[in-house]
Protein backbone atom coordinates (compact mmCIF):
# COMPACT_ATOMS: atom_id res chain seq x y z
CA UNK A 1 0.00 0.00 0.00
CA UNK A 2 1.45 3.42 -0.92
CA UNK A 3 2.49 5.69 1.96
CA UNK A 4 -0.01 8.38 1.01
CA UNK A 5 -2.91 5.91 1.12
CA UNK A 6 -1.86 4.60 4.53
CA UNK A 7 -1.53 8.18 5.83
CA UNK A 8 -5.05 8.89 4.59
CA UNK A 9 -6.37 5.82 6.39
CA UNK A 10 -4.57 6.84 9.58
CA UNK A 11 -5.92 10.38 9.28
CA UNK A 12 -9.50 9.23 8.74
CA UNK A 13 -9.29 6.69 11.54
CA UNK A 14 -7.84 9.20 13.98
CA UNK A 15 -10.45 11.77 13.02
CA UNK A 16 -13.36 9.40 13.52
CA UNK A 17 -12.09 7.81 16.74
CA UNK A 18 -11.04 11.08 18.34
CA UNK A 19 -14.27 12.70 17.24
CA UNK A 20 -16.42 9.96 18.74
CA UNK A 21 -14.39 10.01 21.94
CA UNK A 22 -14.95 13.75 22.37
CA UNK A 23 -18.65 13.43 21.62
CA UNK A 24 -18.87 10.82 24.38
CA UNK A 25 -16.82 12.85 26.87
CA UNK A 26 -18.77 16.00 26.07
CA UNK A 27 -22.07 14.22 26.64
CA UNK A 28 -20.79 12.97 29.99
CA UNK A 29 -20.33 16.59 31.03
CA UNK A 30 -23.76 17.62 29.79
CA UNK A 31 -26.11 14.88 30.91
CA UNK A 32 -26.37 12.35 33.74
CA UNK A 33 -28.17 9.86 31.49
CA UNK A 34 -24.92 8.07 30.52
CA UNK A 35 -23.48 7.78 34.04
CA UNK A 36 -24.99 9.53 37.05
CA UNK A 37 -21.94 8.93 39.23
CA UNK A 38 -19.47 10.23 36.67
CA UNK A 39 -21.69 13.24 35.96
CA UNK A 40 -21.79 14.05 39.67
CA UNK A 41 -17.99 13.69 39.92
CA UNK A 42 -17.51 15.97 36.92
CA UNK A 43 -19.79 18.57 38.45
CA UNK A 44 -17.69 18.53 41.63
CA UNK A 45 -14.43 18.66 39.68
CA UNK A 46 -15.50 21.68 37.66
CA UNK A 47 -16.04 23.63 40.87
CA UNK A 48 -12.26 23.32 41.43
CA UNK A 49 -11.41 23.97 37.78
CA UNK A 50 -13.52 27.13 37.60
CA UNK A 51 -11.48 28.59 40.46
CA UNK A 52 -8.25 28.27 38.45
CA UNK A 53 -9.67 29.28 35.07
CA UNK A 54 -6.70 31.11 33.51
CA UNK A 55 -8.59 33.87 31.71
CA UNK A 56 -10.64 35.02 34.71
CA UNK A 57 -8.00 37.48 35.93
CA UNK A 58 -7.02 38.52 32.43
CA UNK A 59 -10.55 39.51 31.42
CA UNK A 60 -11.78 40.36 34.91
CA UNK A 61 -14.70 37.95 35.18
CA UNK A 62 -15.46 34.82 37.14
CA UNK A 63 -16.77 31.81 35.32
CA UNK A 64 -19.28 29.64 37.14
CA UNK A 65 -18.49 25.94 37.30
CA UNK A 66 -21.83 25.06 35.70
CA UNK A 67 -21.26 27.25 32.64
CA UNK A 68 -17.63 26.26 32.39
CA UNK A 69 -18.57 22.56 32.34
CA UNK A 70 -21.42 23.11 29.90
CA UNK A 71 -19.33 25.24 27.52
CA UNK A 72 -16.54 22.66 27.52
CA UNK A 73 -19.06 19.83 27.01
CA UNK A 74 -20.87 21.55 24.13
CA UNK A 75 -17.58 22.46 22.49
CA UNK A 76 -16.37 18.86 22.76
CA UNK A 77 -19.60 17.51 21.25
CA UNK A 78 -19.61 20.00 18.36
CA UNK A 79 -15.91 19.61 17.57
CA UNK A 80 -16.11 15.84 18.01
CA UNK A 81 -18.98 15.62 15.53
CA UNK A 82 -17.09 17.85 13.10
CA UNK A 83 -14.02 15.61 13.29
CA UNK A 84 -16.01 12.40 12.99
CA UNK A 85 -18.47 13.19 10.20
CA UNK A 86 -17.61 16.38 8.29
CA UNK A 87 -15.32 15.62 5.32
CA UNK A 88 -13.89 19.13 4.86
CA UNK A 89 -10.27 19.34 6.15
CA UNK A 90 -10.43 22.98 7.20
CA UNK A 91 -13.38 22.26 9.48
CA UNK A 92 -11.73 19.11 10.85
CA UNK A 93 -8.51 20.99 11.54
CA UNK A 94 -10.35 23.87 13.20
CA UNK A 95 -12.13 21.35 15.42
CA UNK A 96 -8.80 19.60 16.06
CA UNK A 97 -7.09 22.82 17.13
CA UNK A 98 -10.07 23.80 19.31
CA UNK A 99 -9.99 20.42 21.05
CA UNK A 100 -6.22 20.67 21.40
CA UNK A 101 -6.64 24.01 23.17
CA UNK A 102 -9.30 22.48 25.41
CA UNK A 103 -6.92 19.63 26.29
CA UNK A 104 -4.16 22.11 27.12
CA UNK A 105 -6.65 23.96 29.32
CA UNK A 106 -7.56 20.65 30.97
CA UNK A 107 -3.91 19.81 31.64
CA UNK A 108 -3.42 23.29 33.11
CA UNK A 109 -6.50 22.90 35.31
CA UNK A 110 -5.43 19.47 36.55
CA UNK A 111 -1.98 20.78 37.41
CA UNK A 112 -3.29 23.89 39.16
CA UNK A 113 -5.60 21.90 41.46
CA UNK A 114 -2.89 19.30 42.10
CA UNK A 115 -4.83 16.40 40.65
CA UNK A 116 -2.91 13.12 40.69
CA UNK A 117 -1.33 11.89 37.46
CA UNK A 118 -4.17 9.38 36.93
CA UNK A 119 -6.47 12.38 36.43
CA UNK A 120 -4.03 14.41 34.31
CA UNK A 121 -2.79 11.52 32.16
CA UNK A 122 -5.80 11.18 29.84
CA UNK A 123 -5.67 14.89 29.01
CA UNK A 124 -1.98 14.53 28.16
CA UNK A 125 -2.62 11.45 26.01
CA UNK A 126 -5.36 13.16 24.02
CA UNK A 127 -3.22 16.29 23.69
CA UNK A 128 -0.57 14.14 22.00
CA UNK A 129 -3.13 12.28 19.87
CA UNK A 130 -4.67 15.54 18.62
CA UNK A 131 -1.19 16.89 17.91
CA UNK A 132 -0.32 13.67 16.10
CA UNK A 133 -3.42 13.95 13.94
CA UNK A 134 -2.34 17.44 12.87
CA UNK A 135 1.14 16.17 12.02
CA UNK A 136 -0.30 13.33 9.90
CA UNK A 137 -2.62 15.80 8.14
CA UNK A 138 0.30 18.14 7.43
CA UNK A 139 2.44 15.34 6.01
CA UNK A 140 -0.41 14.02 3.88
CA UNK A 141 -1.36 17.43 2.49
CA UNK A 142 2.28 18.26 1.73
CA UNK A 143 2.73 15.00 -0.20
CA UNK A 144 -0.51 15.63 -2.10
CA UNK A 145 0.72 19.11 -3.06
CA UNK A 146 4.08 17.71 -4.19
CA UNK A 147 2.34 15.03 -6.26
CA UNK A 148 0.05 17.63 -7.85
CA UNK A 149 3.01 19.88 -8.66
CA UNK A 150 4.92 16.96 -10.20
CA UNK A 151 1.86 16.01 -12.27
CA UNK A 152 1.44 19.60 -13.47
CA UNK A 153 5.12 19.83 -14.39
CA UNK A 154 4.93 16.51 -16.26
CA UNK A 155 1.79 17.58 -18.11
CA UNK A 156 3.38 20.86 -19.14
CA UNK A 157 6.55 19.07 -20.26
CA UNK A 158 4.48 16.66 -22.36
CA UNK A 159 2.52 19.57 -23.83
CA UNK A 160 5.73 21.33 -24.89
CA UNK A 161 7.08 18.15 -26.53
CA UNK A 162 3.96 17.78 -28.68
CA UNK A 163 4.18 21.32 -30.09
Amino acid sequence: MPAMASNTIVLRSLSILLGLFFVFVGLLKLTPSISKDLYKDLRNDYVKYAKVFPFAELFGFKVTSKWYRKCVGVTEVICGLAMAVIPHHKIKNTANVTLLLLMLLAVYSHLMVNDPFERTGPSLVFTFMLSGRLVVWYQTSRKEQEAAAAFTAQTQANGLKQE
